[in-house]
C-alpha cells in the first residue's frame, strides 16, 4: 500500500536580524518550541532548506545549520528523496500536551510517569555534564572538511543502479582503512555498508537465523552491551549469557550448542579489557569445532594509549568471524555510517551518507581527525586516571572506564553526582540478570576537559563519602 504522502508544514519562525542570537540558533530555538508544544506534529514534512531560506530572507547555511542540530537533537529525521521530518517525541513538560515526564527520573520512580532521557545538547545547555559512555566529543570537528564532503555529495546524486553493499568507492576505501589501522587484509566484495554497528549485528543476526533456522542460541558477553541482547533477540534469538573477567570473553565456559556469539575483542564493554592472543585463538578453535560464527564488534578498537592495537579476529579466521565496524565514536554518529566484514557473498542494504565518508576517507580528513582526537582523549583519560586512579580499570584503550565500588556504595555515590549536576551510568545495565560487577562506566568522550575536571571532583568527593576512604 502506497505511503500517504506526509503534510507539508508552514513553521511558526520569526528571525530578528537585530538580535545577539545567531541566526541559525534563532531558527533552531523556534522549530525546537514548536515542535516541543505539538504546533509542528510527528510526521509532518518541513520545507526544504533552500525553500525555507528563501522564505526567511536568509543564507541556505542558516537553514541547513539549524536543521543539523535539530537532526544532531533527534527532534528531525531525514527520508533519502523525500524530505525532512519531525520525529516522534513527547511534548516537554509545561507544553500543555501530552503526559508529563520526568527527563532523569530514577528507576522505581511513580507509576504514569514516562521517562525519557534528554539529549546531550539539552543537558549540556543546562550545565549538567554528562559522563554517560557511548558519546564522543563532536565539537573538535574539521567543519570545513565535512561541508566539502557533504557539498561533494550533494553535487554526485546516487547511482541509478546502486550496488547493494554500498558505494563501490566507499568500500574500496574503507578497505584500505582497515588494512592501514586494523591489519584486516579486505578488498570491497568482503564489505557490506550499513547503518551502524547495531544495524549490523541486526543484519547478521537475521542471516544466521536464516541459514540455522528457528532456535537459534546467541552468546552474549556477561556483562556486555545490552543492546545487542535486545537486538538479537528481537531476531528470535535464545540469549546466552556467556562470562568475561578481566581479559575478556573465556572460550571455555562457551556452550557449544550456540550458532553466534558476540563479542567486543578490542576493549570489552565495561570491564575494558582486551582479549589476549591466547585467548583469541581457543575462541575461534571453539568456532571451528562447533560451527558458531563469531561476531566481532570492532567497539573501541580505534583509540588505545599504551601500544599497538592487536590485529582483528577477522584477520585469524575470515571463515568465521563477522567484523562490524562504525564510524559513530571515531568521527560523528550522524554520519550513521558502519560496515560488516564477512565473505564476499554477503550483500545487504545501502545507506544513505556514503559519498560524504567516502570524501573524508579519500582525502585523509579522517585520519587527521583520528590522530587530533587520540590526543585529545588520552588527555581526558589522564584526569580520570589522576583523581580517580586507585578503583578504575579499563582505561587503557577507548572512551569509558570502569569504577569499580562495593555494591552498597553506588547508588549514594550516583544520587550524590547527580546533585551537583554530574551523571554516571551504573553496571546493572549490562548484567543478563543478577549483576556481578558493581561500580560506575565512565564515558568521557561527550564532556570536554573543564567540564570532566568538575565531575571528577565530585565523583572523587562522592566517593570518599560513601566508601570511607
Amino acid at each position: 500500500m502506497p505511503r500517504r504522502p506526509a503534510r507539508l508544514a508552514e513553521p511558526p519562525v520569526r528571525i530578528d536580524r537585530s538580535a545577539s542570537t545567531p541566526l541559525s540558533a534563532q531558527l533552531s530555538d523556534a522549530l525546537r518550541g514548536a515542535m516541543s508544544t505539538g504546533t509542528l506534529r510527528a510526521g509532518e514534512r518541513l520545507p526544504s532548506s533552500r525553500s525555507l531560506a528563501t522564505q526567511l530572507g536568509v543564507s541556505r547555511t542558516v537553514v541547513t545549520d539549524a536543521y543539523q542540530q535539530l537532526y544532531a537533537e533527534g527532534w528531525l529525521d531525514g527520508r533519502h528523496g523525500s524530505g525532512t521530518f519531525v520525529t516522534e517525541h513527547e511534548p516537554l513538560p509545561g507544553s500543555g500536551q501530552g503526559t508529563p515526564r520526568d527527563p532523569v527520573a530514577p528507576r522505581g520512580a511513580g507509576a504514569g510517569v514516562v521517562r525519557q532521557r534528554p539529549s546531550r545538547a539539552q543537558l549540556r545547555r543546562s550545565g549538567t555534564v554528562d559522563l554517560r559512555p557511548g558519546a564522543p566529543w563532536v565539537h573538535d570537528h574539521d567543519r570545513a572538511a565535512l561541508r566539502r564532503a557533504w557539498r561533494h555529495a550533494a553535487e554526485h546524486p546516487p547511482s541509478d543502479d546502486p550496488d547493494p553493499r554500498g558505494l563501490p568507492r566507499l568500500r574500496a576505501l574503507l578497505a584500505e582503512h582497515l588494512r592501514r589501522t586494523r591489519g584486516v587484509r579486505v578488498g570491497p566484495e568482503n564489505i557490506v555498508v550499513t547503518r551502524g554497528t547495531g544495524n549490523g549485528l541486526d543484519l547478521v543476526g537475521a542471516m544466521v537465523r536464516n541459514t540455522a533456522g528457528p532456535g537459534v542460541r546467541a552468546g552474549v558477553e556477561d556483562p556486555g552491551y545490552g543492546k545487542a541482547r535486545t537486538i538479537l533477540a528481537a531476531r528470535g534469538a535464545e540469549i546466552v549469557p556467556c562470562p568475561v573477567d578481566g581479559d575478556g570473553i573465556r572460550p571455555e565456559d562457551l556452550p557449544d550448542d550456540l550458532s553466534l556469539v558476540y563479542t567486543t575483542p578490542a576493549h570489552q564493554y565495561p570491564l575494558g579489557g582486551r582479549l589476549p592472543l591466547p585467548r583469541r585463538e581457543r575462541l575461534l578453535a571453539w568456532a571451528r569445532r562447533t560451527g558458531a560464527v563469531v561476531v566481532e564488534d570492532d567497539y573501541d578498537a580505534e583509540f588505545r594509549y599504551d601500544v599497538a592495537p592487536l590485529p582483528a579476529l577477522y584477520g585469524l579466521d575470515p571463515g568465521r568471524v563477522v567484523l562490524l565496524g562504525t564510524l559513530s565514536k571515531t568521527l560523528d554518529p550522524d554520519l550513521g555510517v558502519g560496515w560488516i566484514v564477512a565473505e564476499p557473498d554477503l550483500t545487504h542494504r545501502i545507506v544513505d551518507v556514503q559519498a560524504a565518508t567516502a570524501l573524508l576517507l579519500e582525502r585523509g580528513d579522517l585520519d587527521r581527525h583520528l590522530r587530533r582526537m587520540r590526543l585529545e582523549y588520552a588527555r581526558r583519560r589522564a584526569l580520570l586516571v589522576e583523581h580517580l586512579g586507585p578503583r578504575l580499570s579499563g582505561d587503557t584503550a577507548g572512551l569509558h572506564v570502569l569504577l569499580s565500588l562495593p555494591e552498597a556504595a553506588v547508588a549514594p555515590v550516583i544520587a550524590a553526582a547527580a546533585e551537583e549536576g554530574v551523571l554516571v551510568e551504573d553496571t546493572s545495565r549490562t548484567s543478563h540478570g543478577a549483576p556481578r560487577v558493581h561500580g560506575l562506566v565512565i564515558g568521557y568522550g561527550s564532556a570536554d576537559r573543564t567540564e570532566l575536571r568538575r565531575a571528577c571532583g565530585v565523583l572523587a568527593r562522592a566517593v570518599r563519602q560513601h566508601t570511607g576512604e
